[in-house]
Formats: structure tokens, C-alpha cells, sequence
């Protein structure tokens, strides 16, 4: 190797000297984190069921999980800018390290009020985990940024697994406190989380960068990021309204606990295996071609579900509404970094996930609700109209060329 490769080798950014090494970190952390996630949305609404003082509020610990979300996305964005990720992957973990503590104590003292501020820190905490996404993309060199991203996303594959196996074999170790083992095991797996992270190195933000770039104002009328925006929110409003309903509803049809676990199981799968190839599929086809393949399987899997009541219906609605929300939210994701400059990244992707965890949150509150009131097909048929909405912006957008947007 010449003197001058082995010199360009060495004065190359950080965050591209480490690609391999952080986006395997953050993929691994994606896994572990992802647990979190399934365990809530598996258990949660079960819970929430016994804890509760009244049955319309099964679903509230979900819907305090979101807003846990929602909440932290701003201040996460803003410790990122000033501290630099790896700050906010600290301070999120810890917070999912106790969740699972506070969830445990709130099994075994039947608190519904703390469960709920369990859920809240357990919302905290994947918030942080969905902003691996973006770190992944500045760690890689713009043309590989679509492969990293999914790459990350494609950790979430094995939490598929870990967190339904973690539900299924540690929900009964501790009689009679069902579900009290599960959320101690939850926060043993965020601790392992903390250490992954410990060792992903990303540069700090640079001090001349922080007050530069366009206002956001300027940069949120784009009709690309204003098609990112939406796509992004109906994806995954859809998700969690739908995936929050489902066990709860498989249970009122007299269904096992066991079959909405491995339901869960295998609709994290599908939310997290396409991974592999959604980053190809966007760098091929574009990002919003993929959204749109996205939002007709969301559709689809409304469709499925209102053909029946089966363990089949309800497996089959979750792994086509997970593999909708992979295309549909990796998709969005791949049109958001289309729309900002480098020094505009943390404020830009911030307010992309403030506005679709926000959004999200409304949806979480009113499934439960829908779900007690009406039943599981009103939930299901009011996927749609959300739908039209992204399909409409998609093709409100499509003139605008991806690389004019930022221009």
C-alpha cells in the first residue's frame, strides 16, 4: 500500500473510519433494545388490563409508552447537538435499564400508576434506540447512507425473538406476580444494551455548525419532507394502533397468551427482517416507491384481519402490517435525510420523529377505546382513510426531483 493511501487511510473522518464497527454496535444494540419495545406492546395492554382501574384503560400503558416517545425526541435532538449522540444513547438506555426495574416493582405492588411511569421511561427509552437509524446514516459515506440505515434496522430482526421468548419464558418464574420476572429480565437486557454502546465512537458536532443552516420553518414546507413527514406518521401510527389492539383482542376471542406472543414474535420479524434488502430497494427504486409498497400491505393487512377472528387472521394481519411499516417507516426515513444539509441533521431529524411519535400517540390513546367500544373490526377499518392521506401526499410530491429539495 502507497505512503499516500495509507495517509488518506488514516486522516479519514472518524465516523467513516469506524463505519463497520458502529453500525455492527448499533445493529447489536437495535436487538437487544428492540425487547423493549415487544415486551410492552405484548404485555402491556394485558396488564394494563388487571391493573387498571377501569377496562377502558387497558390500553392506557401503551399510550403512556408512546408519549414517553413523543417527549423525549426535542430534548434527545438537543443533547445530541450539543453532546453528540453517543451522550443520548447513554442517558436513553439507562432509562430503559429502569423501565424494566419500575415494571417489575409495579407487577409485584399491583400500581397501575406505576406501571404506567415504567412504560413512560420504556418509551424514553426507544425513542433513543430509532435515532440509531440516523447515527448509522452519519457514520457511512452518502451513497452506502440507505445500507446503513437499514442495517441498523435490520438488528430489530433478532428482537423479533428475544423479547416473545423473554415474555414466554420468564412470565410465570415468579407465582404469583405474572409478568414481574419479564420486566427484571427486560432491564438485565438494556444493561447489555449499555455496554454495546459504550464502545460506538461518532464524532461530536462541531461548535461553528450548531446555529447554521436554514430555519426550520423554511426546511418543513418542502413537499418532499412534508410527504416524508406523513408517510413517516401514517406507517407507524398504524403500526402501533393496530399492533396495541391485536393482543388484547386476540385475548377477548378467547385466544392463549402463548399464540399473541409468537403473534408479536413474528410480526417484529417482519417489521425488522426486510431490512436486509430495504436499503437496496430504496438505492434501486427510490424512496417513495418503497413507501407506496409500504402503505397497500399496511392495507392489506387491514384487509386480512376483517376476514375473520382465527389465530391465522391475526398472525397473518401482523406479519403484512409489520413488512408495510419496515418499507413504509425505513422508506420515509431514507426521504427525510433527502431534505437537510449535514449542519441541519439533528434539528431536522428531531422534528421528524417529535411530529410522528406525536402524532402516534393519539392513535395509541384511541385504539384501546375503539377496541372496547366497537371491537377489533372498527380498528382495523379505520386504518384506512390514514392511508389515502400518505398515498395522496406521496403523489402531491412525486414531481419535486429528491436532490432539488435540499438544494
Amino acid at each position: 500500500m502507497s505512503e499516500v493511501a495509507v495517509q488518506a487511510r488514516v486522516e479519514a473522518p472518524p465516523a467513516l473510519r469506524f463505519e463497520r464497527s458502529n453500525v455492527a454496535r448499533l445493529a447489536v444494540a437495535q436487538a437487544l433494545a428492540g425487547a423493549n419495545s415487544t415486551i410492552v406492546y405484548a404485555t402491556g395492554a394485558v396488564i394494563g388490563d388487571m391493573l387498571a382501574p377501569s377496562k377502558a384503560l387497558a390500553t392506557l400503558p401503551i399510550s403512556i409508552f408512546v408519549v414517553g416517545m413523543a417527549a423525549c425526541t426535542l430534548p434527545a435532538g438537543a443533547v445530541a447537538q450539543r453532546y453528540g449522540r453517543r451522550a443520548t444513547f447513554m442517558i436513553g438506555t439507562g432509562c430503559g435499564v429502569l423501565s424494566g426495574l419500575i415494571g417489575s416493582l409495579a407487577v409485584l405492588y399491583a400500581s397501575f400508576g406505576l406501571f404506567c411511569a415504567a412504560t413512560f421511561l420504556g418509551g424514553v427509552y426507544a425513542a433513543v434506540v430509532l435515532s440509531f437509524r440516523f447515527a448509522a446514516a452519519d457514520c457511512a459515506a452518502p451513497e452506502r447512507r440507505p445500507r446503513a440505515l437499514s442495517a441498523v434496522m435490520a438488528g430489530g430482526v433478532f428482537a423479533g425473538v428475544i423479547g416473545p421468548q423473554l415474555v414466554t419464558h420468564t412470565m410465570d418464574l415468579w407465582p404469583p406476580h405474572l409478568f414481574a420476572a419479564t420486566y427484571l429480565a427486560q432491564g438485565a437486557v438494556a444493561a447489555i444494551s449499555l455496554a454495546v454502546l459504550a464502545g460506538v465512537r461518532l464524532p461530536m458536532p462541531i461548535a461553528a455548525g450548531r446555529d447554521r443552516g436554514r430555519p426550520l420553518s423554511v426546511i418543513a414546507r418542502q413537499p418532499h419532507f412534508i410527504a416524508a413527514v406523513i408517510c413517516g406518521v401514517v406507517s407507524y401510527l398504524l403500526m402501533n394502533f393496530l399492533m396495541t389492539a391485536a393482543p388484547l383482542a386476540m385475548k377477548f376471542c378467547n385466544l392463549s397468551q402463548e399464540s399473541a406472543n409468537l403473534g408479536l414474535q413474528w410480526h417484529v420479524i417482519a417489521m425488522y427482517g426486510p431490512s436486509f434488502w430495504t436499503g437496496r430497494l430504496i438505492t434501486r427504486f427510490g424512496a417513495s416507491r418503497v413507501v407506496a409498497a409500504g402503505l397497500l400491505l399496511t392495507a392489506a393487512s387491514s384487509a386480512v384481519g376483517l376476514l375473520g377472528i382465527q389465530v391465522g387472521h391475526f398472525w397473518a394481519t401482523l406479519i403484512l402490517l409489520g413488512v408495510g411499516w419496515n418499507f413504509g417507516f425505513v422508506g420515509a426515513s431514507a426521504m427525510v435525510l433527502e431534505c437537510h444539509h449535514a449542519e441541519e441533521k439533528a434539528r431536522v431529524q428531531s422534528l421528524n420523529d417529535f411530529i410522528v411519535f406525536g402524532t402516534m400517540t393519539f392513535g395509541s390513546f384511541l385504539s384501546g377505546g375503539l377496541l372496547s367500544a366497537y371491537g377489533w373490526d372498527t380498528v382495523l377499518w379505520v386504518s384506512f382513510p390514514p392511508l389515502f392521506l400518505a398515498v395522496a401526499a406521496l403523489v402531491l410530491a412525486s414531481p419535486r426531483s429528491h436532490r432539488s429539495d435540499a438544494a
